[in-house]
């Protein structure tokens, strides 16, 4: 974004995804599914996700060659430090790359190459980017293929809590066995859009603890389905998912711009949501039926 092609090295510095003052209410699911009514969780997440990380201005007025959206972004420049310093810690965990299962990224990708919308309408992976991510049919499963960012939400931990992410909210859709809210850090889940007229997981089989199957890079992570974000977004996971695929987990800063691919496999279900080990076992059965299917 805005680079400058002559002069001294450019004084601006990326900035965390700011998020735009839209607050839109989202109905939320609890353990069973039930609708529990509008909370600020879905709200604050759209926020979130309002603006992709940008550059900004260390010094000066704004320049033409800024980004649009230089000069809501300028401001944060003095909130900046307090921002970054308490996550330095975090950001320095290295990434974790693995690759879950046996069945190759490949195969799973080619069963994915067409697109048969089963949504009413498409989403935008985040505030302000144009909506044109649909949710996509095929045998025994849904999919679409976005952008990945970073939920930290949920049970706090080192990596997740308001020093690390200034708009974290210790709340999931969904919860352990224990009744507790899940823990991004070490769970590898996925968010899917709240319920809506464009498109509602809950008639398509994709439920709290369903399996899914995130694929970035030809790495595979099995992950579930582990909470509801704003009715118009896609492209979303925990830390621990992230961190699985070799994204940088970063809240702030981390996620990956695209090339990220979701297939969730209807009417699966790991109990309890928390048991991973599960989670991949079920993920494989399902991926090979899928890719033989």
């Amino acid at each position: 974004m805005g680079a400058h092609s002559s002069g001294p090295p450019d004084p601006c510095s990326r900035v965390p995804r700011a998020r735009s003052p839209a607050l839109r209410g989202v109905s939320r699911q609890g353990a069973t599914g039930r609708e529990t009514g509008p909370t600020g969780h879905q709200k604050v997440r759209s926020v979130r996700r309002s603006v992709r990380v940008g550059r900004v201005c260390a010094d000066g007025p704004r320049r033409a060659s800024d980004p649009p959206h230089a000069s809501l972004e300028c401001p944060l420049r003095a909130v900046l430090p307090a921002l970054l310093a308490p996550v330095l810690l975090a950001a320095a965990i290295p990434p974790v790359s693995a690759q879950e299962g046996t069945v190759p990224a490949g195969a799973l990708l080619a069963k994915v190459r067409t697109c048969h919308p089963v949504s009413a309408g498409r989403y935008r992976t985040d505030d302000g980017a144009r909506a044109d991510i649909p949710v996509c049919g095929a045998k025994g499963a849904v999919f679409w293929k976005a952008d990945l960012d970073i939920d930290c939400d949920g049970r706090p931990s080192r990596v997740c809590n308001k020093r690390t992410d200034p708009f974290f909210l210790p709340t999931t859709a969904f919860q352990d066995s224990a009744g507790r809210h899940l823990d991004s850090a070490t769970l590898p889940y996925v968010v899917v859009p709240g319920p809506s007229k464009v498109w509602d997981h809950r008639r398509w089989g994709v439920h709290g603890g369903g399996v899914v199957a995130v694929i970035h890079r030809g790495k595979v992570e099995y992950a579930v389905v582990g909470d509801t974000g704003p009715t118009d977004l896609i492209g979303e996971a925990s830390y621990a998912t992230a961190r699985a695929l070799g994204i940088d987990p970063h809240p702030v800063h981390g996620g990956a711009d695209g090339g990220a691919t979701y297939i969730f496999f209807r009417d699966s279900r790991v109990r309890p949501i928390e048991n991973h080990r599960e989670a991949v076992r079920i993920g494989q059965e399902l991926a090979r039926k899928f890719v033989t299917s």
